[in-house]
């Protein structure tokens, strides 16, 4: 264990304490009830996660995260937008065609469009449900690129969400003219 800790340059351990600050992030946004919060947490972690692949040298999985970041606050301030989407849409295309190094930087984009569609189109259960699917794509990417903080984080994510989806769906089996109302908010 010793020989692999000494192992580690500089840039490797700082890519992974920033997975680890996404993990952080994430349980917090997956674990909120409320849409707004989620985003909010999600920008947060996802500028960990773009330093994380940028020490990494993942550099479509880093130029896509930077765009995620994007992505939330229009989705945030233009639920909805099919222009808007479809423009994030195209953007991601070309960041990904103009970094795409491996076959893996499959995965990055296929998060990046899940999170993208999710994002503007998505509320509740049905957008967590995406999230989830986004979630899977970027842990097998950092599963490839050996990224530790970040394969745990989608982990986390992946385990929070579906706790999360569980207690909405109960609450709207309890309550179901006040999550009808809420989801057309």
């Amino acid at each position: 264990m010793i020989d692999g800790l000494a192992a580690l340059t500089l840039t490797t351990a700082l890519g992974q304490l920033c997975g680890l600050v996404a993990l952080g992030f994430c349980i917090a946004g997956f674990a909120s009830k409320s849409d707004d919060r989620l985003l909010v947490l999600l920008i947060s972690a996802n500028v960990a996660f773009a330093l994380m692949f940028a020490f990494l040298a993942s550099w479509t999985a880093s130029a896509l995260t930077v765009l995620v970041i994007v992505r939330i606050a229009l989705a945030r301030r233009f639920p909805g937008s099919w222009r808007i989407m479809a423009a994030m849409l195209a953007v991601n295309l070309v960041v990904a065609a103009v970094t795409w190094r491996v076959a893996t930087d499959l995965f990055p984009l296929t998060a990046a469009v899940l999170g993208t569609v999710g994002m503007f189109m998505l509320r509740g259960i049905p957008l967590r449900i995406v999230l989830g699917l986004a979630a899977t794509a970027w842990m097998l990417n950092n599963i490839v690129i050996g990224s530790v903080g970040g394969t745990l984080a989608e982990g986390m994510v992946l385990v929070t969400n579906v706790i999360t989806i569980i207690r909405l769906y109960r609450l709207q089996r309890k309550y179901p003219d006040v999550m009808a109302q809420a989801r057309r908010d």
